[in-house]
């Protein structure tokens, strides 16, 4: 495993754009002395934010000029076909060139998605990208893929995506064989449209780990290391999960400010609330990773705060490190041998 990783950033990319990513990259070199970091994008903004984070210069530490920005309305289409220069374009062109192991952005989802498949292409044996993103549960963590690069999948996508989950897990948490659950309606067999029954059936076969059928609560139970999904299901799952998130934070802040005795109750209770805060706090899980292209591709939070994408540049490093890519690869092979 080489230790020695270098990340490409779209340093303009997100809602904050430079303000955030270049603090990020900083703290994120101060941490990792093996990690290498090209900042992608408007060479003036760039170095103005370095100046103000008074940033000595630091070899593992380089600006690579861009000219264009893509917006975070743009069009998807028009971003790949028009913004060729663009910091979001030249960051995954890193990749593609090996000067870069891994691209993180923070830009337009769907155009990153666009051009990283463009640019990098797919692993052998996948025919779509999956968005994948590890969420908490009572036991730690799961991941879920996708969350809303696919809409429409067939059986053979989501046993891709079954697939591209399991390598993911296996290579991160060093699991020799993860667990992966299929979200659906129901845990009997017969339960789920017929997308959803098929693709159990070529999971079963497949020689992963399938648990079998799960239902939405068994995402935050930890019931299993994969949860597997079309991207419609998904990502109402994780809007629906956030939107929770939210309104427990502000009934508990309502509640604990109602009156002078809950707010002596809240000052008591405030390490445990703290500790709970910092375990369910989304910013420590961002960073979706755009699964079964020939490259890592990390898809921040356009949101996101210096800690978040610190997050996000960690994950990637972290894919690089474990060979993702070259799992998934290897899997598929085994799995169309066995086809054959």
């Amino acid at each position: 495993m080489t230790n020695d990783v270098t990340v490409a950033i779209d340093a303009m990319g997100g809602d904050h754009g430079p303000v955030v990513t270049v603090a990020a990259a900083l703290k994120c070199l101060a941490r990792d002395p093996s990690l290498n970091i090209v900042l992608v994008g408007l060479q003036d903004a760039l170095e103005a934010q370095l100046r103000a984070h008074h940033a000595k210069p630091d070899p593992r530490l380089r600006i690579h000029p861009a000219t264009e920005v893509v917006g975070m309305d743009e069009s998807p289409a028009l971003a790949m076909r028009n913004n060729k220069d663009s910091s979001m374009r030249v960051a995954i062109n890193l990749v593609k060139t090996g000067e870069a192991g891994a691209c993180v952005s923070a830009g337009n989802t769907g155009a990153l998605m666009a051009t990283a498949r463009f640019v990098l292409k797919m692993l052998p044996g996948i025919e779509r990208p999956a968005i994948a993103s590890e969420l908490p549960t009572i036991k730690g963590r799961t991941f879920v893929l996708d969350l809303g690069a696919n809409v429409d999948c067939t059986p053979e996508h989501l046993l891709q995506f079954g697939i591209m989950g399991a390598m993911l897990v296996s290579a991160l948490d060093q699991r020799d064989a993860p667990s992966v659950g299929l979200l659906n309606i129901g845990e009997e067999e017969i339960k789920g449209n017929e997308t959803v029954k098929q693709a159990a059936e070529l999971l079963r076969k497949s020689g992963l780990n399938f648990y079998g059928n799960i239902e939405g609560d068994d995402i935050y139970k930890g019931t299993t290391d994969v949860v597997v999904c079309d991207g419609f299901v998904g990502n109402v799952a994780l809007k629906t999960s956030e939107g929770l998130a939210k309104m427990i934070s502000t009934m508990l802040r309502e509640e604990f400010t109602r009156n002078i005795f809950t707010r002596l109750a809240g000052l008591v209770a405030l390490p445990v609330l703290r500790a709970f805060k910092k375990r369910v706090d989304p910013r420590r899980y961002n960073g979706a990773t755009l699964l079964g292209l020939r490259g890592v591709v990390v898809k921040s939070h356009g949101g996101a705060d210096r800690y978040a994408f610190e997050h996000a540049i960690e994950q990637a490093a972290r894919e690089v490190r474990n060979n993702v890519q070259q799992r998934i690869s290897e899997k598929m092979a085994i799995l169309q041998k066995d086809a054959a």
